[in-house]
């Protein structure tokens, strides 16, 4: 399978002032979070809660600022996550695909609404 690339509208709920931010994402099943390039941090003026360790591709560990909330939409989907803050593009992790019932559609290479419930994000609570 290549690479899934969306677009994602980000936003910070607790300054609604601000405008809403439409990007483009690398979809990684494969990652735990929603990741942010420092420039978006600012641009959304998001606030820096604590410092987590996060594992990148080539295994080795860097300490990062995790920041938040952060409202993530996608088609009529939306959650709220924290973020960790590195790298150069946007990726959308595994916790806010799931906290929206998001899947990967493999062999067309697009994110999608699951059709299990294409109406309202669903999940699990026991």
């Amino acid at each position: 399978m290549g690479l899934v690339y969306s677009f994602i509208t980000l936003s910070n709920p607790v300054k609604t002032e601000l405008q809403p931010l439409v990007t483009k994402c690398l979809v990684d099943t494969g990652a735990t979070y929603l990741v942010l390039p420092h420039h978006i941090a600012i641009q959304l003026q998001l606030v820096t809660l604590e410092t987590r360790e996060a594992t990148i591709a080539d295994v080795s560990s860097r300490s990062v600022p995790y920041v938040g909330p952060v409202k993530v939409s996608f088609e009529n989907r939306s959650c709220f996550v924290g973020a960790i803050i590195m790298g150069d593009e946007v990726l959308l992790g595994a916790v806010p695909m799931e906290d929206m019932y998001l899947i990967v559609q493999p062999k067309s290479l697009k994110l999608s609404v699951n059709l299990e419930s294409p109406n309202i994000a669903r999940g699990y609570a026991k």
